[in-house]
């Protein structure tokens, strides 16, 4: 998979929560389960259209009585009001192989009406813990050059991968939902902010000035090409002086919400570590620590919502 088609496919996945007008047909189940974490169904058949117009051949997995049992617990670490939205809300779960990218939340028709979603996991997921898939992920934003002798990893503790990646997704229902962001029908449109945007963002994908940064903005989820790992260092520290949780966060205003709720709950909820160090001959560089950074604390208490029962 080209460098191009992996930053459209993470751009098509928020631009697909953000517009009402794309819905991808998947039949309702008129009983659905009680609990979520059983509605498993083959993804909708958009789902593997896109996947197969973008040069993959994805096939439906079917999980394992160990893979299934993954998925119950990821469901159990939820917080309050993902529980609360997913009962609503989620249609169904799928897994499918030779996916190329790690999950994807689709809206879905209901006969009623109602805000109804699937989400794909890419299986090969279940069997990484989240320090293994966020390093993996994180080292797609970087080159490494032949003679380098640079190393960036993640330390997320061990906990299963898919546990990080529900809630990133179930938080993009949760917004859709309740509107913690803004949703238009133009990327580019004005539009008033929300309590969580304000100040932070200017449009659905460009941050507010003061921290608009033309190396960050050369990363490749601003821009879609890595860069040298040479300037890992540097990079995390221009983003330790901007209030985005993590470099995928500020892709867009909707990865924004979904990377501050999972890196706070995953850290201060299931107390779990998260912090991102640059390493060069075994010497640490740089180290960067969302939950430590004061512009980042300074959001959480927007991330009450999510607790109240």
């Amino acid at each position: 998979m080209t460098r191009k088609l992996q930053f459209k496919l993470s751009i098509a996945a928020f631009m697909v929560l953000c517009f009402s007008t794309f819905t991808f047909a998947q039949k309702l189940n008129s009983s659905l389960q009680k609990d979520p974490s059983q509605r498993i169904q083959i993804a909708p058949e958009s789902v593997f259209k896109s996947f197969r117009e973008a040069g993959m051949k994805p096939v439906n997995h079917t999980l394992t009585p160990a893979e299934k049992e993954k998925v119950n617990k990821a469901f159990a670490y939820l917080t309050p009001l993902h529980q609360r939205i997913l009962k609503q809300h989620l249609q169904s779960i799928s897994f499918m192989d030779n996916m190329p990218n790690t999950a994807l939340t689709s809206p879905v028709d209901s006969v009623d009406g109602s805000k109804m979603f699937n989400i794909t996991f890419r299986a090969s997921l279940l069997d990484e813990n989240i320090s293994q898939w966020a390093t993996w992920k994180e080292n797609t934003c970087f080159i490494q050059e032949t003679d380098s002798s640079y190393k960036v990893r993640v330390e997320a503790g061990k906990l299963d991968g898919i546990i990080y990646v529900l809630l990133h997704e179930a938080t993009h229902i949760i917004d859709v939902v309740t509107n913690i962001t803004p949703h238009q029908n133009e990327p580019n449109a004005a539009v008033k902010s929300t309590a969580f945007t304000k100040d932070i963002w200017r449009l659905m994908n460009l941050p507010s000035d003061p921290y608009i940064n033309s190396l960050l903005e050369q990363t490749r989820f601003r821009s879609g090409k890595p860069v040298p790992i040479s300037l890992a260092p540097d990079v995390y520290s221009r983003l330790s002086k901007t209030p985005f949780p993590s470099l995928y966060a500020m892709t867009a205003w909707s990865e924004d919400i979904a990377e501050l709720a999972t890196i706070y709950h995953l850290t201060t909820k299931l107390n779990q570590p998260f912090y991102i160090v640059v390493i060069k001959n075994n010497v640490e560089l740089a180290r960067f620590e969302p939950m430590k950074n004061v512009l980042v604390r300074q959001r959480l208490d927007q991330l009450s919502t999510f607790y109240k029962p």
